[in-house]
């Protein structure tokens, strides 16, 4: 039977599981092997990255095992490259609605799925959309977009708001670093989703591999849409490649500033002291959201001077997906 989740197309049986190794075939029915086993955390959105979509607010961060994607720089290969069957250690049996529990309980204002990919966990995830929905909880996740166009639909459904990873610009980068065919079916979804859903974009740069392929990607997506706010990484070098030298900070600013003349939200960041995390209004360019860069993972958000999402200088509306939420000790008086 074959698997209409992603662009693989696997065959699937009861012994056969795919590339992702998260689904098999039981009787006529494509089907999880392990349903609602969850890895969790709790991080500020800003970190993961999130900067147009509920500032300030805290997460609840998910993820399973597996994935469909085999990149040779994977910073979580120890959980989405290992055989699912091996991987229990930090992993808990959960249902929906235990997720949608602890995320009360830990005072989180959304639900990110950003561990591994979610297409190798769609039925679970569509289930927690329905709790999370009931309990006024915004789904986001982290996505490489490598689904068939019926996940795609799928995952729009689920999902408020999507950070896609968009490695490189040819099918050749795709092949040699991330392991599939064909970067046409990531494309085609990113145009897809980002007209359904909030969408930002993310893109590690390998020096010497892909840094030039930054000025075409800034050209795709602001051909989709100029106001998609694109972050951009250095490689920080795990998995296969180890042994590679970190990216020049100051190399790959200089190749961002033609860019900067496409799309207006370009954010350069998981190094520390970055001064590229502040957001500037398009129009009169004042700084009307301000952020502290902490290195990987560690970003946070500093100062929201938006009036609503306005720019308070030109009254240009700043995109912004849900808005402000405040911090946790003046959140009751303002909601």
């Amino acid at each position: 039977m074959k698997c209409n989740y992603c662009e693989w197309g696997c065959e699937l049986s009861a012994q056969s599981f795919g590339v992702c190794q998260m689904y098999c075939e039981d009787h006529g029915v494509i089907t999880g092997r392990f349903p609602n086993r969850w890895s969790y955390s709790v991080s500020r959105v800003e970190a993961l990255p999130f900067y147009h979509a509920y500032p300030g607010s805290r997460s609840l961060t998910i993820g399973t095992s597996g994935c469909n994607f085999s990149c040779r720089y994977c910073s979580n290969a120890y959980i989405a490259r290992r055989d699912p069957a091996t991987v229990e250690e930090n992993t808990y049996s959960m249902t929906p609605e235990d997720l949608v529990r602890m995320a009360q309980k830990l005072n989180c204002h959304n639900i990110v799925f950003n561990v591994n990919e979610p297409t190798v966990s769609l039925p679970e995830l569509i289930e927690l959309r329905k709790h999370a929905q009931k309990a006024g909880l915004p789904l986001g996740c982290l996505t490489n977009a490598y689904g068939t166009e019926e996940s795609t639909e799928i995952l729009a459904s689920v999902f408020d708001f999507l950070n896609i990873g968009l490695k490189g610009f040819t099918s050749a980068f795709h092949r040699e670093f991330i392991g599939i065919r064909n970067i046409e079916p990531v494309l085609r979804n990113i145009r897809r989703l980002a007209g359904l859903r909030h969408v930002e974009v993310t893109t590690p740069v390998i020096q010497g591999v892909n840094d030039g392929d930054l000025d075409g990607i800034a050209d795709f997506l602001s051909g989709i849409d100029g106001e998609i706010p694109w972050h951009v990484f250095r490689l920080l070098p795990e998995h296969e490649m180890k042994d590679a030298d970190y990216p020049s900070i100051e190399a790959i600013s200089r190749a961002l500033q033609a860019c900067r003349e496409k799309l207006v939200y370009i954010y350069f960041h998981n190094f520390v002291g970055s001064d590229w995390v502040n957001t500037g209004c398009p129009r009169c360019h004042k700084e009307v959201i301000e952020r502290f860069s902490l290195g990987c993972g560690g970003d946070k958000l500093d100062s929201f001077n938006c009036s609503g999402s306005a720019c308070p200088g030109c009254g240009y509306e700043i995109r912004i997906l849900g808005g402000y939420v405040p911090p946790l000790g003046e959140r009751k008086a303002v909601l």
